[in-house]
């Protein structure tokens, strides 16, 4: 029987105990929030790491060399290791703070341990395992100067040859088909740059310091790692805060170098399921929102039968469901920004002046005339009258004012 036929199978118990849960769904406190002290221009860049002594060896030299010219720090994040990181931090790059937690923890934690220390008004959360190519931190810090509220920017995201690439930087929330994972990467388009997205990677984007620590920094409720980043910056875009896409800010990830050795394909698919239930149970303030993304997330599980990792996330999702859901004040309709972050939208920076929404059947790149005419081409593959068009405006009018 194919995935796609299974719907003809009973839901189980779990399955139903699980909508249950969710259409009964408790509000919970907000998450206490850290102090948005002061912060002088520049960059705090916080590298979680865990026994990657050689990745840092690897592709420290090239961050270091990126960060010349530019007010910055460096704090590693010295997670559990055994392999004598931090000793040969010292010895070697004694410019680097080393922040040194002798049990490991998961990437929020260890991340936040770094946020928490951070000098400066900018915090980049990097991987040990991304080379950032010249002029990466530069490109990085560009919107934040044509973006108003600008909580994110997000690196393009490229594998070594012969590698798939899994991430692109251009971070949407769409399914294609009813078993697909919800989130997925789209290629961007030829000039695109700019295009606001629903998060960034947490292995390669800048934040706003001020606004990170204002949202509580990253959720530890997320273990070991996956879906933290996506929660972050759906929050953040609740508040108009929004993240974009850069193009020319651009690092090659050597993917999984780090949980490949401690977690197995499933264990990790595990994870990433249980993880995306937490998500939405946590940041999703609109009833309605939430009750039509829990229920195609509870189908897909149930499609999924065949998968054990599936089946254990669904019989986790009553459980997950009673932990309560957000308290927050929603400035940005969390209908519009969702819609506008489903890969229907995409920027295009031109030589004129001033901007321009349109709308059209499909995504291309616009002529070189409208390219000639306007500063910015914003494409929108949806009508007039639909939540991302909405959204759209609602983000252009925002960034301008």
């Amino acid at each position: 029987m194919s995935a796609l036929n299974r719907s003809t199978v009973p839901p189980s118990f779990d399955y139903w105990l699980a909508r249950l849960a969710g259409f009964t769904r408790p509000r919970r406190a907000a998450l206490a929030q850290s102090p948005a002290r002061p912060s002088q221009p520049g960059i705090s860049v916080v590298i979680p790491s865990r026994n990657g002594r050689t990745l840092l060896a690897t592709h420290l030299p090239g961050i270091l060399r990126d960060l010349e010219a530019l007010p910055a720090e460096i704090i590693v994040s010295d997670n559990g290791s055994d392999d004598g990181t931090a000793a040969w931090l010292r010895a070697e790059h004694p410019q680097v703070v080393v922040d040194v937690c002798e049990r490991p923890l998961s990437f929020a934690r260890a991340v936040n341990r770094g946020i928490a220390r951070a000098r400066y008004s900018h915090v980049c959360l990097l991987n040990n395992d991304m080379e950032v190519a010249p002029g990466f931190f530069r490109a990085l810090l560009r919107p934040f100067d044509d973006v108003r509220d600008l909580f994110c920017s997000t690196a393009q995201i490229h594998f070594p040859p012969g590698v798939r690439r899994e991430e692109t930087g251009k971070a949407v929330m769409a399914q294609d088909n009813p078993t697909d994972f919800p989130l997925r990467c789209d290629e961007p388009l030829t000039g695109e740059d700019g295009t606001p997205v629903l998060y960034g990677s947490g292995g390669c984007s800048l934040y706003d310091t001020a606004k990170l620590r204002a949202l509580g920094a990253i959720d530890e409720a997320y273990e070991p790692a996956y879906v933290e980043d996506l929660d972050i910056g759906y929050r953040a875009w609740q508040r108009a805060w929004p993240s974009v896409y850069v193009a020319d800010a651009q690092v090659e990830h050597r993917h999984r170098a780090t949980t490949s050795r401690y977690y197995s394909e499933q264990q990790l698919e595990e994870v990433l399921e249980v993880n995306y239930l937490k998500f939405l149970v946590r940041a999703v303030a609109d009833r309605a929102v939430f009750a039509g993304l829990w229920r195609q997330a509870l189908d897909r599980l149930r499609l999924l039968e065949n998968r054990p990792a599936a089946q254990r996330a669904l019989t986790q999702a009553a459980q997950i469901a009673r932990t309560g859901g957000p308290r927050e004040k929603v400035a940005f309709p969390e209908r519009e920004f969702l819609a506008l972050t489903n890969g229907c939208a995409a920027s295009f920076p031109g030589a004129g002046e001033g901007h321009t929404l349109q709308c059209v059947e499909r995504l291309e790149p616009p002529s070189s005339a409208d390219l000639d005419k306007h500063r910015e081409v914003m494409l929108v593959a949806a009508a007039r009258d639909s939540d991302a068009f909405r959204g759209a405006t609602r983000f252009a009018t925002h960034k301008c004012a």
